[in-house]
């Protein structure tokens, strides 16, 4: 493949990468303040459009066309998803407006934003570049830079000049930290690092997590969701851009096993740090671990279980191959279409869940059992 065409892959990646109901939670009372995210495309409710707004941009950004956005908001709103997003529903749910995008010139943030980007990273653009990938489509906006971004809009979260007086006001708030490391190995594996050599980096991604969480609780932060890792090898981006020659590599549900093999190396040392924080701030500080990978994992191997007819291929897409996935033909690209029923498949575009997969998954972190503890317990 190409090198641009490598390079172009990154406009399409977000992490890399379910029912009481939400009414209900929200009808229990506000809980929180506000909620503020951070991460990738699987929680960017904008910023990557409002950062790159120049036409040339627009028309790279396939999240920006139709027909993302068609189950929920009726067109594109550059989102990674037919419709809502996992923090979508948990703000509706706890009766918080929807996320704006931090990047929203006059947006009222007061009761929440979205700091996530598409193809953020949790390492620094400057490790990276000493790796040697340090390509523009990894300097989006690391977490670190996310963070930086956050301390900027605290005046207009708290009304005060300097931001003063807001840590009574955050501690009452819900803190959304990742998904990050999906796209940290997307820079790796789509630009010739083997799943062996992305490994030996990921300790580094979950430092720099553990210190994301230490950050947020030094502003102020009280309670907040850390998401793992979700199970890559099952889809279909890296299924058709990476495969394997060797069947061993494939489980029964035809997902690559070194793939998923990475994602719960990181889940487990990231819920060693996670411990390993909770120990250290006792009381004084809430920290969740949202378990992605396994509620993910389970709806690939029983679709039906679920609700779905589908696990792995893609609703929008040219009809490609066995995934319905072309790098040169997907979703909100020429010659894609979406399937007649989002709310039917798992996977949206090949890299990002369907609004239903978000609706499940946000209703596993509010009550359990994909939440450890539960947000709303």
């Amino acid at each position: 493949m190409a090198r641009r065409d490598l390079v172009a892959v990154g406009l399409l990646l977000a992490a890399l990468p379910w029912c009481f109901s939400l009414a209900a939670a929200g009808g229990a009372g506000r809980r929180y303040n506000a909620m503020f995210s951070f991460g990738d495309s699987l929680c960017d409710t904008g910023n990557i459009c409002l950062m790159n707004t120049s036409a040339a941009a627009q028309l790279l950004l396939t999240v920006a066309q139709p027909p993302y956005g068609m189950t929920y908001f009726g067109r594109p709103t550059c989102r990674g998803s037919d419709g809502r997003l996992v923090v979508d529903f948990l703000a509706q749910a706890l009766g918080l407006p929807l996320l704006p995008p931090s990047k929203l010139a006059g947006g009222d943030f007061r009761r929440g934003a979205s700091m996530s980007i598409l193809g953020a990273t949790a390492l620094d653009f400057d490790f990276l570049k000493s790796i040697g990938l340090g390509y523009p489509i990894w300097n989006n906006g690391a977490m670190n830079v996310q963070i930086q971004w956050f301390r900027q809009l605290l005046p207009s979260v708290c009304g005060t000049p300097q931001g003063e007086g807001c840590k009574a006001y955050l501690a009452k708030s819900l803190f959304v930290l990742g998904p990050f490391g999906g796209n940290d190995y997307n820079a790796m594996l789509f630009f010739g690092f083997t799943v062996d050599q992305a490994r030996n980096y990921t300790p580094k991604i979950v430092d720099n997590i553990a210190s994301g969480v230490e950050q947020l609780i030094e502003l102020g932060a009280v309670d907040i969701v850390v998401p793992g890792a979700l199970p890559i090898g099952c889809f279909a981006l890296y299924l058709t851009m990476i495969p394997s020659t060797n069947p061993a590599d494939y489980d029964e549900y035809g997902c690559m096993k070194p793939l998923n093999e990475l994602s719960t190396y990181q889940n487990s040392l990231l819920q060693r740090r996670l411990a390993g924080l909770r120990a250290r701030h006792g009381s004084s500080a809430r920290i969740m671990y949202a378990d992605y990978y396994t509620h993910i994992g389970q709806m690939v191997r029983s679709p039906a279980r679920f609700g779905f007819r589908s696990g792995i291929p893609a609703c929008c897409g040219a009809g490609g191959g066995r995934y319905n996935y072309e790098f040169e033909a997907r979703c909100g690209m020429k010659g894609a279409s979406a399937c007649a029923d989002p709310s039917r498949y798992e996977s949206w575009d090949g890299v990002h869940p369907t609004e239903a997969v978000n609706r499940l998954t946000a209703d596993g972190w509010l009550r359990g059992p994909y939440c450890h503890p539960p947000i709303l317990q």
